[in-house]
């Protein structure tokens, strides 16, 4: 299935540095579980990945998740 570009070079840009902003939250809160051995803190490393690699992959594409299911966002 091929991606079809549904946002500008703003939007793009805003996924970018959200998704490089939750993948770095991801691995100060891996260090930290990791180093304090809170092992209920994985979850929110898990959601944090998650949701960084998927914006990163959003911006990567010029590609909206919640636009290509009809939603209208403002960015």
């Amino acid at each position: 299935m091929k991606l079809s570009c549904n946002i500008d070079q703003r939007g793009s840009k805003v996924r970018g540095i959200s998704g490089t902003i939750l993948m770095a939250l991801a691995i100060m809160l891996a260090l930290l579980a990791w180093f304090t051995g809170w092992n209920w803190l994985w979850w929110p490393v898990v959601g944090c990945g998650l949701g960084g690699a998927v914006q990163l992959f959003e911006a990567a594409n010029s590609w909206c998740m919640i636009r290509a299911m009809g939603y209208k966002t403002k960015i």
